[in-house]
């Protein structure tokens, strides 16, 4: 009864008086999502905070799943011990990966794996042959952390937040969101299927890539099937680069980079724009209401890691990460958790349009 109480007082259904409910948009951005684990596993901590809904993409939804399979058996601190598993898992199976970083480049702290031999020849062989020439038999060792790290049947049963996890048809190019009832291992992997290392994810009959190249993530689910007014998006992947790219890796990173916020941006476009017609009294009624953005992230750090990194599951990098999530989510509670209900934190606007 003590867990079922503490879970009660986390997500929006049993909030007390004096707790702030919010919602979350976890983007994706591969081993990068270690830095949205470090948010996440503060803001756990945070007991005038409440979580009713997560929309989420790719490591984003990893990370989604993870959460609230953890909260709904366990609280706050299952849910804060589940994601330490599963990064930890995840690093531990990434062990014998030739992608890894050296000793060297540990010494030197090269998160990005520039000096390793490995990722050039393994990017160019991606751009030759597909998944489904290099890898036949389909293996994706992020199902068996996924699947020893969640109990699907009981988070579709009963899981303690909404789950809105967005994923890419391959043969229409539209979004599908799954709902918290039709999660499953299958619709993880689906909204983190990078096309050129694994083979589509087949759901009803239905073929799925990574959601980040139509919803990253999808932000619509938690206006429309949510009641709170408040999105906290977890940033992973730069809006803004100081400096133009030059070299191939380079410019392919920032490729990558702006269309997997393409859509974010869209959506935050479309939100500023029905604020304005509220706030200038053009809408009336109930039928329309203010959604209050939010956003913790670490632009000019992760501006600093090449896309090789993404790949990375070294444990010292993913920890690394970690701890600068946790740093930054601790600085958004210190100056803007006040002004959550109130206003928006973002200047929608400067960030995004």
């Amino acid at each position: 009864m003590a867990k079922r109480a503490e879970v009660d007082r986390l997500t929006t259904g049993a909030a007390p008086d004096g707790v702030k409910s919010v919602n979350l948009a976890l983007q994706g951005g591969g081993a990068h999502g270690a830095f949205a684990w470090g948010a996440l596993d503060r803001l756990l901590e945070e007991e005038g905070l409440a979580i009713e809904g997560i929309s989420a993409t790719s490591a984003g939804a990893m990370n989604a799943v993870v959460l609230a399979y953890g909260l709904t058996v366990g609280g706050r601190e299952g849910a804060r011990q589940a994601l330490d598993a599963f990064w930890r898992g995840i690093a531990r199976a990434a062990l014998f990966s030739p992608l890894q970083p050296s000793p060297w480049d540990r010494f030197f702290g090269n998160y990005g794996l520039e000096m390793s031999a490995a990722f050039p020849l393994f990017d160019a062989l991606t751009r030759i042959v597909s998944p489904y020439q290099s890898n036949p038999l389909n293996y994706n060792p992020l199902r068996q952390v996924l699947e020893s790290s969640i109990d699907f049947a009981e988070l579709r049963r009963r899981s303690a937040v909404k789950l809105f996890l967005s994923a890419t048809n391959v043969r229409t190019g539209k979004v599908r969101v799954f709902r918290s009832d039709e999660i499953s291992a299958d619709a993880v992997l689906a909204s983190a299927c990078l096309p050129f290392l694994f083979q589509s994810v087949e759901i009803d009959g239905e073929h799925y890539w990574d959601g980040g190249y139509m919803g990253n993530p999808a932000v619509f689910p938690l206006i429309y099937e949510c009641d709170c007014a408040d999105v906290v998006v977890v940033h992973i992947n730069p809006i803004h680069r100081p400096d133009v790219p030059t070299t191939a890796p380079e410019i392919m990173n920032r490729i990558n980079e702006i269309s997997f916020n393409s859509s974010l941006m869209r959506e935050m476009r479309a939100i500023s724009f029905v604020n304005g017609l509220i706030e200038d009294g053009t809408l009336r009624g109930n039928a329309m209401r203010l959604i209050r953005i939010h956003a913790i992230d670490a632009e000019a750090v992760m501006q600093t890691l090449g896309v090789a990194s993404k790949l990375n599951a070294d444990l010292d990098f993913l920890l690394h990460l970690h701890g600068i999530g946790r740093a930054r989510a601790e600085s958004w509670l210190a100056r803007e958790f006040a002004e959550v209900g109130q206003r928006s934190t973002v200047d929608l606007h400067a960030k995004y349009l």
